[in-house]
Formats: C-alpha cells, structure tokens, sequence
C-alpha cells in the first residue's frame, strides 16, 4: 500500500503520486499535507530539495474545485526557474483533474500571461514582481484566492522581493489559507508569518544526515560541446547495471537519451512530458531490468525509490548542492556501495568543490577513457563472452557450418577470424566519438566571457563587477543586492563580497550568474540613476 493513502488524499492525486514513483512521503510531506487538508496555516522550515513542492501541490490540488473560472491559488516563488519548476509539479500531480496552472515571471509579453488569465486560471505560480505588476495593471485578481503559499520566503527576502510581497498579500482576502516555507527564518520573515497568517502551526524539519560515505564520487572535466562523447566513453568503460542520468532540461533528457540509444546503450527518458501511464511503464522496465538507462530532470525524477541503481550521472549539475547529495543518494541503497560520475565543465569546477564542501568528501577527478582503453576492453569483453560460450559447449549447429567450411579447405583460424570480425560489425556502429582535453584555464579569448577564466574577484568561484555609482550617490549594500537580484532574476545568495567607494562599486557576483546581470547594464536603477555593469 502506498503510504500516501493514509494522509487522506484523494485517489486521483494518489494515482498520480503512484505513477511519478513516490512510495512513502518525506518528513516535510507527513506534517505538512494533514495540516493544509484541514484548511490550516502552516509555517515551515525546511531545506531545499525535502519535498516541499508536493508537500503544498497536492493538498491543494484536493480541497480546490477545478474550471471557477478565478484564481484559486497564488504561489509566490524567488526566481523563473523555481516558478517554472513548481508549475510543471503541479501540473504533473493534476493529470486527471482539469486544473488549470500559469506560471509568470518576467521576461515573457505581458500579453500572453494577461490573455491566459482572462480566460481562467485555477492556479497562479510566479515571481512577486511580475505579479504586482499584472495585478496594477487589473489584469490579475487576487480577490478570490483561498490559499497563498510562499515558496523559500528567505531567498525572496534576500532578493528585496519583501516589499512586494506584502502589497500582493493585500490584495488577497484576509480570510484565505497561508503556507510559508523557509530554508531559514530571519527576522522580517518571522515578522512576515506574524502579520500575515492566522495561528500558524511552524514545522521544523532538520537536515537529513548527509549518507555518501558508500559512494565513489569522481568527475570528469569536459568542455561543454563534448559533454556526449564524454558520457558514451565513460559508459564504454564501467561496468553498468543500472544507470540513471540527470539532465538540467526535458529537451536535453529526450535529446540525450535518442543519442544514447543510437550508440547502443538503450535509454529512456522521465521527465514532465510523460503521462502517468508512459511513467507508469518505463519506471517498471527499468525496476525489473527490462532498460538498463534513465535518462530524468530533477523534477521527474523525485520521490523514485528504485534499488539496484549501480550509477548516477550528473551530466549536467544541479542548482544547488543539496540537489547533489539528494541525486547521488539514488545509489547505494540497501547496504551496496554505489558510483556517482559528475561531468564538469571549466567554468563550474568552483560549484564541484562548493559540493565537496558541503559534503565533506573529496570527488577523484579522473580523466576520460583513450580511444585505446576503449578498444581493449571491448577486445576483454568479446573473449570473456566466447569464454562463457565455451564453458557452455552448445554451439552443435555452428560446429556443423564449420565442419562444412573446413570441407571447403578453408584453414580453422581463418574461419574464426572471420566469425569474430561478424561478431564485431557492431562496434562500426558506435564509433568512438572524438574528445578534447579541458583544462582549468582555456586560453584568453577576446569577448566578454573571458571573464570565467581571468577574474579579479576575491572569491572563489566569483565574477568582479564594476558599478558606476557609489558611496557619493547614497546606495548601499542591501540596495545593490536587492536590485541586482531582482532586475537579473538571480538568488540574492549568489551575490557575495560589496565593496562601495566614492565613486564607484565593486559587487562579486557567482560566475554562473555574471551573464545575467551583464545584460542588465544600463537598465537598472539605483535611487532614480541609471547604472552600468562593467567586469573587471
């Protein structure tokens, strides 16, 4: 029986939850979902990665009637990404119940999201901007949602996104329902839950004990382009029983698993794009070792529980480092050791030794197999086969072609020669795709983002950024992460060391992120300036 059911959902949803894998609820889901069925306020404090999306989704999606024909629903989340993500979990846990989900943030025409909302919409996922934005412009009404859940509240704090927040929980009515979870609880988050909800039952959820001690971390430093034959090479060389493989996309996870498959390694995908019976399927070939590779997102791949998982592959890396340990936590169940391979690019070897920081255990690097590694363990692998055939002896018709064949006076070695070259005319299908050495430091390259190889920034892993405005023009620190957040859709917690002179300040910004605020150059203001980006 699947331990959803005693939480009291509705079958629909626990069909649903069946379907994607889930088995038994996290510690989050078990506290959270009763108190939300109840029509309670619940204030909790959990870490990413805990399973707090369904822990709000589905108790929702139970006590609202889909098609009113209004929002019934807000969720706030920090940034485009988050919003995105918990839309689609959403949508994924309503197959069969005809809600209605929109996810809105900036970045995309407002006429598209106002038209959406004008024709209904059950429930609203976005960013706190956009929404105040939508909502000035009486193209969202708020005036009938029943529940408002604040997804990472911190993060948005941190963000400057606090001020708007309250402005949107004006205009919903005093009566709806509230959920707010927080990685961490700071004052005006504290102060946040006091104004805004009604007797909050506050759930604590401690961070799990961080169980890697059974698995093998290495990684691979790759460039980016030969991310595939990095993978096809490294395939070639372990000995896999079952293999799942993270991609940070659902194009990339369909893409990469046609290419796996194509090569040899049969593959298939999980993500967001399957319904429940599609999932329901593949899940089970892959449970009773019908498929030997699974290629998933993140968002898909939550709540499988599936033993037997040799290896995990980070072809790409997760967003946060949380999202790390929870992934490679696939393998090594169950008392077995497991393997987890990371593919990292040049440019994120800051966020791999973020991981063993976190993790306290240092991944080998190790370096991709040679085109003559690869062919001598296919030539290990084809006589360890003809070994096994030979030990079993039953090969009485065979022997009869070549009792024929030597009749012929064709030589014995001559004939096994060419049997063995029929038994490899598969490796022409599979090719040993050609690959480039990384190295930490690619050569200086006349554009922008050579700032990834050559930065002054004073930590690891950071970009330096000039600004052209300083302590002469009144900004300070919380205005200069408030609004390069905001303005660039970036966590505030990826912002690090300010450093403000008269004239002009120097903001280190994580690599990964520089991009973004680059962008933004002459486009952000601070009291009532317009300021520009420079790196440095």
């Amino acid at each position: 029986m699947n331990e959803f059911a005693k939480l009291g959902l509705k079958e629909h949803l626990l069909d649903a939850v069946s379907g994607m894998g889930y088995e038994e609820p996290t510690p989050v889901q078990s506290a959270v979902i009763p108190l939300l069925l109840a029509g309670d306020d619940v204030f909790a404090q959990s870490q990413t990665g805990s399973g707090k999306t369904a822990a709000f989704a589905l108790p929702i999606l139970n006590n609202l009637t889909p098609r009113q024909g209004y929002v019934q629903c807000l969720v706030l989340s920090p940034t485009r990404e988050l919003a995105v993500q918990v839309a689609d979990a959403f949508s994924n846990f309503a197959k069969g119940g005809s809600f209605s989900v929109l996810p809105i943030f900036g970045g995309q025409a407002y006429s598209r999201q106002i038209n959406r909302l004008r024709k209904g919409v059950d429930i609203v996922v976005g960013t706190p901007g956009r929404i105040l934005d939508l909502i000035r412009k009486k193209a969202l009404d708020l005036s009938s949602v029943k529940i408002v859940v604040l997804d990472e509240a911190d993060e948005m704090l941190s963000m400057g996104f606090i001020g708007d927040i309250r402005s949107i929980l004006e205009e919903v009515p005093e009566t709806r329902q509230t959920a707010l979870f927080s990685a961490t609880l700071p004052a005006p988050i504290k102060q946040l839950g006091k104004r805004y909800m009604h007797d909050p039952h506050s759930i604590l959820i401690k961070k799990k004990h961080l169980t890697v001690d059974s698995i093998e971390q290495r990684y691979y430093l790759v460039k980016n382009r030969d991310k595939f034959a990095a993978i096809t090479r490294i395939f070639e060389i372990e000995n896999i029983e079952k293999a799942l493989v993270f991609a940070s996309t659902k194009i990339s996870t369909e893409q990469l698993a046609n290419k796996l498959s194509s090569r040899g390694f049969q593959a298939e995908v999980i993500n967001g794009n399957l319904d429940q019976n599609a999932r329901s399927r593949v899940l089970k070939r892959f449970k009773q070792n019908e498929l030997k590779v699974l290629v998933a997102t993140d968002v898909a791949a939550r709540g499988l529980d599936i033993d037997g998982i040799s290896h995990v592959f980070n072809y790409d890396l997760p967003r946060e480092v949380e999202g790390y340990v929870h992934r490679i936590g696939r393998t090594a169940r169950a008392g077995k050791t497991g393997i987890a391979i990371t593919l990292v690019t040049p440019k994120e070897l800051w966020f791999m030794k973020r991981i063993e920081k976190f993790t306290k255990k240092e991944a080998a690097r190790c370096e991709i197999p040679t085109e003559e590694k690869i062919i001598h363990k296919r030539e290990l692998d084809l006589l360890e086969s003809l070994r096994m055939w030979l030990k079993r002896g039953r090969c009485n018709k065979e022997k009869e072609l070549i009792s024929s064949l030597m009749g012929e006076g064709y030589d014995l070695m001559d004939v096994a020669a060419v049997a063995l070259k029929i038994a490899r005319a598969d490796e022409k299908q599979r090719p040993i795709e050609v690959f480039q050495k990384a190295y930490e430091r690619e050569p200086r390259r006349n554009n922008r983002k050579s700032y990834q190889k050559r930065s002054s920034a004073h930590e690891a892993g950071m970009v330096r950024i000039l600004i052209n405005s300083g302590r002469k023009n009144g900004i300070n620190p919380g205005e200069v992460v408030g609004s390069i957040a905001r303005f660039s859709n970036i966590p505030g917690s990826s912002i690090g060391k300010i450093l403000i002179k008269d004239n002009h300040t120097f903001v280190d910004v994580e690599a990964r992120y520089a991009d973004k605020v680059l962008e933004n150059t002459g486009k952000i203001k601070m009291r009532r300036e317009l300021i520009t980006f420079t790196c440095v």
